[in-house]
C-alpha cells in the first residue's frame, strides 16, 4: 500500500490543479480580502497579483466597473450575494470589449462552517456568440418567412408522427403559437375534407415512390374561414433508403387563385362578347333583309289582302329579333350609346319613382344618396335600363317582398381593392350598389351571371340578357360591375364609373332626324356591302327614289369602280365589316379621291372608331337592323346638309 501524501504534498497537488483549470478562481474571506487566486483569473482580468491581494473585493470591482455593460445589474448582485453569506449564485458578466464570463460564486466552509467565498469564471463569449448568431439567424428566417407568407414544417416519419411547425406556419393555418397538437394528424385536421384524400395519396407518393411533394388543396382555418395553400416538400431517407423525415413549406394562395379566378373569368367573358358581338352582327345583317322585305312588301299589299297580316308578324317578329341582338351588342360593349354628361344621382332619383309603381307594394324601394357626386360620361338611358334590369332581377329573388335600397357614393379604390377585382385599376369612381334582401346566390351562380343566356328562372321567365347588358353598359362606359351574394342573405350589385373629369370627352353619335318623309333624289351613291340580302334590299329600296346606284360588295371592287367611273359620286354608303378592307378603310381612301364625299356607315355595332378617319364631313352611323323608310330618310338627310 502505498504511503499517503503529506500535507505539503496534497497542498502542491491542489495548487497545481488550480493552475490547470481554464476557469479563473478566487476565494476570498469574510472581510473580502483576497487569499487565492489562480494565473488563469490574473489573465481574464489584466492584473497582477499584488492588484488583486492589494484592493481585496472592492478594489476588484472598482477596478473592472469602467469595463462591465451592466454596472448597476453587477453591482446589485454583489451586494445580495454578501448579504447572504451561504447564497449560490450563476450570472453572466457582460464587458464593453465582447468578452463574456460565466460566474458561479458560492460559501467556503471549513468544517461546516462559512470562512468565505469562493468564485469561478468560465469564458464563454465563443459559445454565448455562436448561439446569439444562431437565435439571430433564426429570427431572420421567421422574418423572412413573415414576409414572404411562406411557413416551414418537419414531419417524423416514425411511430410519434411528430410535426413541428414555424410561426408563419401557425399563422397561416390560425392556430395561436404553442396550441397546434404537433402531430401528422392534427394537421389533417384542418385539411378540407374534400381535399384530405388527395394530400394523403400525394404524402404516400413522395414517401413511396419519390414523387416530388407539390399540391394544392383548402384547409379550414381554427375560425372557420377557408383558405388554399401550397405546400412543397422534400424526403430525407437514411442510409438503407428509408423515409425517415419530410422537410417543407407551405404558402397561402388564396389571393393568387382568387386572382386566376378572375382573369380566367374576366378572359371567358372577352371571348364570349366577342362570339355575343360576331353573332349579332350576322343576325342584324339577317333581319335588316327580313324587316326590310317585309316593309317593301307592305308598301306593295293593299290593306285587306289576306298576306297583309302575315306580313306584318314577320315585320313584328323581326324587330322583336332585333331587341335581342341589342342586348347582345350590350353585353359586348358594341351597342350604340349617347354618351353625354349625367349625374348619377338625378337618375336614381328619377328611376326610383318608376321602381316603387313597377316592383309592387310589397318591395320597398330606399334611396341612400352622396352629398355631391362627380358626373359621369355614359349614356344615362342605357344607366337607367341597366337598373330597372337589376331591380327586376331583385324583384324576383324576394318573391314574398322586401328591400332594395340604391346607394350613391365616391369610392377611393386601392391597389389591394383593384386585385382583387381584376381588370379594374385604382382610382376613383362614382359608385351605385344596388341591395336586395333577397335569397342571394350561390357562388356558382355568381360566378356565371353575367353571361348571356344563362339564368336561373323557368322556361319562359327570361332569356338570360338582362344582367349581360348590364354588364355590357359598364364596361363600354369604363365602367365595372361586381356582386357580392350569399344564400339567404341578399344579393348587392356594386356598379363603378369613372368620373367624367378623369376620362377623355365623347363625341355622341348622330342623333335620328324627326320621322320625315324622304325626297326624290337625283345623285350618284356608291353602294358596298359584301352580303348580298343587305345589298340587293338597299337596291331595292332605293332603285325607283331617282338615284342612280353604282352596287360593290368590296372596298376593292369599290375603289375600282371609283377609278372607272367617269362622273360625280355624291355619296358612300358602306358596311362597317367586310373581307380585305373595312368601311373605315375605304372611307379614308375616297376622301383622299373625293374630299368632302359624305359617308354612311351601315354597321350592326359601333365597335370601330368612326371619328378616326381623315374627313372632311362627320360619318354618319346607320345601325342594322334599319327598314328601307329609315335608310331613305338617312341617305336624304346626309345630302341635304
Amino acid at each position: 500500500m502505498a504511503d499517503r501524501p503529506t500535507l505539503e504534498e496534497t497542498v502542491a497537488l491542489l495548487e497545481a490543479t488550480l493552475e490547470a483549470t481554464h476557469d479563473g478562481i478566487v476565494v476570498v474571506d469574510l472581510n473580502r480580502r483576497v487569499i487565492l487566486h489562480n494565473k488563469q483569473y490574473l489573465k481574464m482580468f489584466g492584473m497582477t497579483a499584488d492588484d488583486v491581494e492589494r484592493g481585496g473585493v472592492d478594489g476588484l470591482i472598482e477596478t473592472l466597473s469602467p469595463q462591465l455593460e451592466d454596472l448597476e445589474a453587477v453591482l446589485l448582485k454583489s451586494r445580495a450575494i454578501w448579504s447572504d453569506p451561504s447564497a449560490e449564485v450563476l450570472d453572466v458578466l457582460r464587458f464593453k470589449d465582447g468578452r463574456i464570463y460565466q460566474r458561479y460564486t458560492a460559501p467556503h466552509r471549513v468544517n461546516s462552517r462559512i470562512v468565505g467565498r469562493f468564485a469561478s469564471f468560465r469564458d464563454i463569449g465563443e459559445s454565448v456568440r455562436a448561439a446569439e448568431a444562431i437565435e439571430q439567424h433564426r429570427a431572420f428566417l421567421e422574418k423572412a418567412q413573415e414576409v414572404a407568407h411562406i411557413g416551414s414544417w418537419v414531419a417524423e416519419l416514425d411511430d410519434s408522427n411528430a410535426l413541428g411547425w414555424s410561426a408563419e406556419t401557425h399563422r397561416i393555418f390560425g392556430v395561436p403559437l404553442g396550441q397546434f397538437v404537433g402531430t401528422s394528424e392534427a394537421f389533417f385536421g384542418f385539411v378540407h375534407e374534400e381535399d384530405r384524400e388527395g394530400v394523403r395519396r400525394a404524402s404516400e407518393a413522395a414517401t413511396e415512390n419519390n414523387v416530388p411533394y407539390d399540391v394544392e388543396h383548402r384547409i379550414v382555418r381554427a375560425d372557420g374561414t377557408i383558405r388554399w395553400v401550397q405546400e412543397k416538400a422534400d424526403v430525407l431517407r437514411d442510409a438503407s433508403g428509408r423515409a425517415t423525415r419530410m422537410v417543407g413549406t407551405v404558402q397561402d394562395i388564396t389571393d393568387r387563385r382568387q386572382l386566376e379566378d378572375q382573369l380566367r373569368q374576366s378572359q371567358k367573358m372577352e371571348a364570349i362578347g366577342r362570339l355575343a358581338g360576331g353573332i349579332a352582327h350576322d343576325l342584324n345583317n339577317a333581319l335588316t333583309a327580313i324587316a326590310g322585305y317585309a316593309e317593301l312588301t307592305l308598301g306593295e299589299v293593299p290593306p285587306g289582302h289576306a298576306a297583309r297580316p302575315d306580313v306584318e308578324e314577320i315585320r313584328k317578329a323581326a324587330e322583336r329579333a332585333g331587341s335581342v341582338t341589342r342586348q347582345l351588342l350590350a353585353f359586348s360593349r358594341k351597342q350604340l350609346l349617347e354618351p353625354r354628361l349625367f349625374n348619377l344621382n338625378d337618375t336614381v332619383v328619377n328611376i326610383a319613382r318608376l321602381l316603387t309603381r313597377l316592383l309592387g307594394h310589397d318591395v320597398h324601394v330606399e334611396t341612400k344618396l352622396a352629398a355631391t357626386l362627380p358626373e359621369v360620361l355614359g349614356d344615362p338611358g342605357q344607366v337607367e335600363q341597366a337598373i330597372i334590369n337589376l331591380a327586376v332581377n331583385a324583384r324576383d329573388a324576394m318573391p314574398s317582398g322586401g328591400r332594395l335600397t340604391l346607394t350613391t357614393s365616391v369610392d377611393e379604390v386601392d391597389d389591394a381593392f383593384a386585385r382583387r377585382h381584376m381588370p379594374m385599376a385604382p382610382g376613383r369612381y362614382v359608385a351605385l350598389r344596388v341591395a336586395d334582401t333577397g335569397h342571394g346566390m350561390t357562388r356558382e351562380t355568381q360566378a356565371r351571371v353575367f353571361e348571356p343566356f344563362f339564368t336561373t328562372k323557368a322556361v319562359g321567365k327570361g332569356t338570360g340578357l338582362g344582367l349581360s347588358m348590364v354588364y355590357g353598359t359598364l364596361k363600354q362606359i369604363g365602367g365595372f360591375i361586381f356582386v357580392d351574394s350569399e344564400v339567404d342573405r341578399g344579393t348587392i350589385f356594386r356598379l363603378y364609373f369613372p368620373p367624367a373629369a378623369d376620362r377623355p370627352t365623347a363625341t355622341s353619335p348622330d342623333a335620328a332626324p324627326a320621322e320625315t318623309t324622304a325626297r326624290q333624289g337625283h345623285e350618284t351613291l356608291l353602294i358596298v356591302e359584301d352580303e348580298d340580302s343587305v345589298r340587293n334590299l338597299v337596291a331595292s329600296a332605293l332603285r325607283n327614289d331617282g338615284y342612280k346606284l353604282l352596287l360593290a360588295t368590296s372596298a376593292e371592287e369599290a375603289l375600282r369602280m371609283d377609278e372607272q367611273h367617269k362622273g360625280s359620286i355624291d355619296l358612300l354608303l358602306t358596311d362597317a365589316i367586310m373581307p380585305g378592307k373595312s368601311g373605315i378603310e375605304l372611307a379614308t381612301t375616297m376622301a383622299t379621291r373625293r374630299p368632302g364625299l359624305p359617308v354612311i356607315i351601315m354597321s350592326g355595332y359601333t365597335e370601330e372608331t368612326l371619328t378616326g378617319a381623315p374627313l372632311d364631313k362627320p360619318i354618319s352611323l346607320l345601325q342594322k337592323p334599319f327598314t328601307p323608310r329609315e335608310l331613305r330618310r338617312r341617305i336624304r338627310d346626309v345630302l341635304d346638309r
